[in-house]
């Protein structure tokens, strides 16, 4: 792409907002296949931009991504962004490279926490968005209603009158239609494509001034190394160039050469020998300069302002897998190997804190959420990693009187009328605050609101899903700190407890169905401390799981009742961390996750206990 064609008044940079599954990514699926992206025999995956496995296992977006389109001379630059509130260090980065947003709505839920989480960052900013009323041709869309919802929404964020006076379509990102009003020719997205060129101001940047750019992302890639992207703030780059690197205080950090210059050209990257102010590009060539550094031109000596990140809500332990089973699986099991994977992970992720603990082979990582840190761990045991991790904690907070502040969560929940009741209940025993009951004008739904403290909800989603029968759907986003809301009762049963080493046995675990659901199956390798069930009482329970029915001349072999074992609870990597206590940890390797008492031998365990629970 010559000069010519990257003039500023022919760029847009936009971001495409929404809550979790109101159809960001498929929308981006339908702009980059109308642009003339893809040929019209090219067999394309749906939701390309979500590239990761993750991603598409949870179908969520994770990390945000850039693409760009040419739309009749006007290059286009899209970031596709998370809607999840714990990837939110991400959303924040993001915003601050574009000069206009799409905000994506569900034409049947309406605005929901994450649509408000984005919204306000992005009203924030300044930035003037385009709203679409997503999947409109749905049985239950109530357009109309949503589009006032949004505007409340706007008004509750405290936008200006410029924000408030957004233009709207109506669209299908499946479908891959959008119109200014419903009853016009529903075709394709070219209407669109025009607001976009129309309404979203050129890049806000200084060509005639030298060379800055804010570093937003951060990535590496095998064979050039590390990335930083951004967009050009001031001035033209070239291959080659000299540059400085700037902190946030303007220290400069470091000097270098770019040795390349990348930019997005539909969903491949492409080297460029220049890039000029108003383009999303990626630089290599930086070694110390990181997120929210500046790169820029020897001669600049202010550092771009960057936008502050929320703080960290939720922290766990990470630290070396000591169990009797550790190293049968992983490859990388020693605390120097995780302390450098955490490091590296935090220096893209500037939402994440990473810390030593009075222990050598312990660290402490702080995150946006269970989501969040969940997602590290699921992606470090597909690396070989082998940990083992504390039950999640929330980060309290003091104000100026010394008294105790906690996180405190706004929490929807769309249920079914009749699992209402349970829902309010079973939250209430959680501190949870019922601020708004909305019944659904189509079926028997209705829609609950809280403020429930983020301590009382970890460990709630999977109980939540058994009392509405997966029916229900439960979304939350961070509030505010407030005064500690008291203690709040945990899991009620004990756990069944290993007391010997070796192999489960199918007749040792029938025997020990009527203590309670047990979490492995016959045949598993067993070691002292771990936990293998929960007890349907209170306290904990420790059996042996390995004995054998004892043979005799009387009783032969063969003469067995039959073993009719139920089959155990598998509990997933977010169950097991939520269902872990404070003396209990999770043992994360390759292909298997295990639970386990903190402190394995029973006599220095009982030797301990009091000051585990201090």
């Amino acid at each position: 792409m010559n000069k010519k064609e990257t003039k500023m008044q022919q760029i847009r940079n936009i971001a495409i907002i929404a809550h979790v599954d109101h159809g960001k990514t498929t929308m981006v699926d339908g702009l980059l296949k109308q642009s003339g992206t893809f040929r019209d025999n090219q067999k394309v995956e749906t939701c390309v931009m979500d590239s990761n496995d993750l991603e598409r296992e949870r179908g969520i977006t994770i990390l945000s991504k850039c693409t760009s389109v040419n739309w009749k001379g006007t290059h286009i630059n899209i970031v596709d962004t998370p809607g999840h509130a714990d990837f939110g260090g991400e959303v924040e980065r993001i915003l601050s490279m574009v000069d206009g947003v799409v905000l994506l709505v569900d034409a049947s839920e309406g605005p929901m926490p994450q649509t408000k989480f984005v919204t306000g960052k992005a009203l924030k900013l300044g930035l003037r968005p385009i709203v679409v009323i997503n999947k409109a041709d749905k049985p239950d869309a109530r357009c109309d209603e949503v589009l006032n919802e949004v505007f409340d929404l706007f008004v509750s964020l405290n936008a200006n009158d410029e924000q408030l006076d957004f233009p709207v379509l109506y669209a299908s990102g499946r479908n891959g239609w959008a119109v200014k009003e419903l009853t016009d020719e529903k075709k394709d997205l070219t209407p669109l494509f025009e607001l976009i060129c129309s309404f979203v101001p050129e890049p806000a940047c200084e060509p005639n001034k030298p060379f800055s750019m804010l570093a937003t992302t951060l990535e590496a890639d095998k064979f050039i190394g590390r990335l930083l992207t951004g967009k050009v703030q001031s001035g033209t780059l070239k291959v080659n160039d000299t540059v400085k690197v700037l902190n946030g205080e303007n220290k400069e950090i470091e000097r270098v050469r770019i040795s390349k210059i990348l930019a997005y050209r539909g969903l491949n990257r492409e080297s460029l020998e220049e890039a000029h102010a108003g383009d999303i590009i990626a630089v290599a060539g930086i070694v110390k300069g990181t997120v929210a550094d500046t790169i820029c031109a020897l001669e600049v000596t202010q550092a771009i302002h960057a936008q502050p990140i929320d703080p960290p809500t939720l922290a766990m332990t990470f630290s070396i897998n000591d169990s009797p089973l550790a190293g049968r699986e992983g490859d990388k099991v020693t605390s120097r190997m995780i302390w450098d994977r955490l490091c590296k992970e935090a220096e893209g992720n500037i939402a994440l804190k990473i810390s030593r603990t009075d222990t050598s082979d312990s660290f402490e990582v702080a995150g946006r959420g269970e989501l969040q840190l969940g997602v590290l761990i699921e992606t470090m045991r597909r690396e070989g990693f082998e940990l083992s991790i504390s039950r999640p904690r929330v980060l309290m907070k003091r104000d100026e009187n010394g008294h105790l502040l906690e996180p405190i969560e706004e929490v929807v929940v769309d249920v079914d009328e009749e699992f209402s009741g349970a829902v309010v209940e079973k939250l209430g025993r959680r501190k949870a605050e019922l601020i708004e009951m909305i019944p659904s004008q189509i079926g028997n739904k209705v829609r609950l609101i809280f403020n429930a403290p983020s301590r009382g909800l970890i460990g709630y989603h999977s109980e939540f899903l058994t009392d509405t029968r997966g029916t229900g759907v439960m979304n939350r986003i961070f509030k505010d700190y407030e005064p500690h809301k008291g203690e709040i009762e945990s899991r009620r049963n004990g756990v069944i407890i290993s007391s010997e080493a070796g192999t489960a046995v199918a007749y040792a675990l029938w025997k020990l169905q009527d203590r309670g659901p047990m979490f492995i199956d016959a045949g598993v390798p067993v070691y002292v401390g771990m936990i293998i069930g929960e007890h349907t009482k209170p306290n904990d329970i420790e059996v042996n799981p390995c004995r054998a029915k004892q043979l005799t001349n009387i009783r032969a072999a063969g003469k067995d009742e039959a073993i009719d074992l139920i089959p155990p609870r598998k509990l997933s990597l977010e169950q097991g961390l939520s269902y872990i206590q404070e003396d209990e940890l999770l043992e994360v390797t390759p292909k298997t996750l295990r639970l386990r008492k903190r402190i394995l031998d029973p006599i220095a365990r009982k030797r301990a206990k009091p000051d585990i629970i201090n």
